[in-house]
């Protein structure tokens, strides 16, 4: 099975190095940024599975990078996560497009658990669209197959 590919985002070196080990001994791709602009410049330049984004960055609000990150790549995973919990905070994340909160001091293995939840949901997506996808062209094949078919009869009439 390939292995997913994570991006951490987070200012404070201590959490973001604690993160990112204990993600890469779980078999993940790591690769960590500690501003805004790092995260978009690295998320432009290869893809991740998913996101841990830090609300509060130095150069952005978490939820501005959401926003940023939502229009280049929809089915990425981006999950939130503050020292500062609050409904507000929590709504607006998820309103712009953040599929799961997390709240600082992190449970890594409650983490852990969050992370293999949507990366599953994500591949089941995936799946689905595949296939979807597949029925599709099928479909559509058999509808040329029939319309090049019955093109000589029209003709003949």
């Amino acid at each position: 099975m390939e292995k997913k590919s994570i991006l951490v985002i987070d200012d404070d070196k201590i959490v973001l190095n604690s993160i990112a080990e204990a993600l890469r001994l779980e078999g993940y791709k790591v690769d960590t940024a500690e501003t805004g602009k790092e995260a978009i410049r690295k998320g432009n330049s290869r893809f991740y599975n998913l996101l841990l984004i830090d609300i509060r960055l130095p150069d952005m609000e978490g939820t501005e990078l959401l926003k940023a990150v939502k229009e280049t790549t929809p089915k990425m995973v981006k999950i939130i996560v503050t020292g500062y919990p609050s409904l507000q905070n929590a709504t607006e994340a998820l309103n712009k497009g953040a599929d799961g909160y997390v709240i600082k001091p992190i449970d890594i293995p409650k983490l852990l658990t969050t992370i293999k939840e949507h990366l599953q949901k994500q591949e089941e997506a995936g799946t689905y669209n595949e296939q979807k996808f597949a029925e599709f062209i099928e479909t559509r094949a058999r509808e040329i197959e029939q319309s090049q078919a019955e093109a000589p009869m029209r003709k003949t009439r």
